[in-house]
């Protein structure tokens, strides 16, 4: 069996690749990183060693990569796939279509059969999105016959895996915990049988436990810690007020998501403290500046901060906490990032009444808004 991983990079190597590799799957990278691509190639195999005391280790073998700009290449492999998965990015999706539309198109002419595509992205409908990229590029012919042929099962998956440099470009160092679900009604043919997958027949309640329980606490406390002055997110959340703050905003999508999905509160309070112990553990710790980066994208209506408040106030929780993290957010300036710094020349040319309004969607007559000028206000007293 062979599995495309699209993005050889820590995620691609330290996550999906490892668990493909475990399922038996023979697994070809595709990237652009020439170097990382020729190492693979050359060694054929990597090592995973896990953030935890002992650091074991794993060998992830039997493995080769395609540098991502031979087109050509690509397709050929991808038509040839029982199985593609990405790691690049949301903003990546689109620019990898062209190429795995010409695989599909490849795959129909040699009458090939069902095949998978899961996104693995940190976004809701990342696989969907990503096959409306992929239809742009086929033809109507195509499309009626990757309809019945390719699946594009949407997925949710969380692993942290930090910033890091080593000697051995390959070496990855990931945390213990992980998680991948895979929503099964998308899928064509059989399912793959891969350890450690959980299938499931609606996708949206773990997607939203995920995204507003890790993504909404490590955006949290890299907004917080970057406005107050720490560096990483360990550091970040030792510090009373962040861990206060982070601990609050939890508790408040943990309420919506309880009300919404039906979740056990007990059982959703101990993954909320699972989850905040992983932020705690330094082996693992992240830049605040990597993890608070493309801050337009994480103020987004639909994602991790805005999106848990605004529900949770349909809900009749007030969002104080989260309102907190969003104000923070807005302060964001960190001047390697280029929303970053798009957001402070609309706070500084437009003022943040209407900066806000601009990114997040939340008119100014909301009671959301109300609090996040408030806290507003109070980050700048703790600053």
């Amino acid at each position: 069996m062979l599995a495309i991983q699209y993005g050889a990079g820590n995620i691609g190597r330290g996550f999906i690749g490892q668990l493909l590799h475990q399922a038996g799957y023979e697994v070809c990278f595709i990237d652009v990183n020439e170097d990382i691509v020729n190492e693979i190639n050359r060694r054929q195999e990597y090592t995973i060693q896990l953030a935890e005391a002992g650091e074991k280790t794993v060998a992830v073998t039997g493995v080769r990569a395609i540098n991502g700009q031979d087109a050509e290449a690509a397709a050929k492999a991808i038509a040839q796939a029982d199985l593609l998965t990405t790691a690049v990015g949301p903003n990546i999706l689109r620019h990898i279509a062209p190429v795995i539309a010409r695989g599909i198109s490849l795959r129909i002419k040699e009458g090939r059969g069902p095949f998978n595509i899961i996104a693995c992205e940190n976004m809701i409908g990342g696989s969907t999105q990503l096959k409306a990229h992929v239809w742009e590029s086929l033809s109507e012919e195509e499309r009626a016959a990757a309809e019945e042929l390719v699946g594009f099962p949407d997925a949710a998956v969380d692993r942290i895996v930090p910033i890091q440099q080593h000697d051995d470009k390959l070496f990855v160092i990931v945390e213990p915990f992980y998680e991948w679900v895979v929503n099964q009604t998308q899928i064509k043919g059989p399912i793959p049988a891969i350890n450690g997958v959980t299938y499931v027949d609606d996708l949206t309640p773990y997607i939203e436990r995920k995204l507003f329980t890790v993504n909404t606490g490590h955006a949290m406390i890299a907004y917080l810690g970057y406005a107050l002055g720490y560096e990483t997110i360990d550091q970040a959340i030792r510090d009373e007020y962040i861990s206060r703050t982070a601990r609050g905003a939890l508790a408040e999508s943990g309420a919506m998501l309880v009300k919404k999905h039906g979740f056990d509160p007990n059982e959703h309070e101990r993954y909320i403290q699972k989850i905040l112990g992983r932020f705690e553990n330094p082996r693992i710790s992240d830049a605040v500046t990597r993890v608070g980066r493309s801050p337009l994208r994480k103020l987004s209506p639909d994602d991790r901060l805005v999106s848990p408040a605004r529900q949770a106030l349909a809900y009749r929780i007030q969002p104080v906490h989260l309102a907190a993290g969003i104000a923070a957010a807005l302060h964001f300036d960190y001047p390697e990032d280029q929303e970053a710094l798009e957001l402070a020349a609309s706070i500084r040319d437009r003022g943040i009444e209407r900066t806000i309004t601009k990114y997040t969607g939340i008119p100014q007559d909301s009671p959301l808004f109300s609090l996040i000028m408030s806290q507003n206000s109070a980050l700048r007293q703790n600053r």
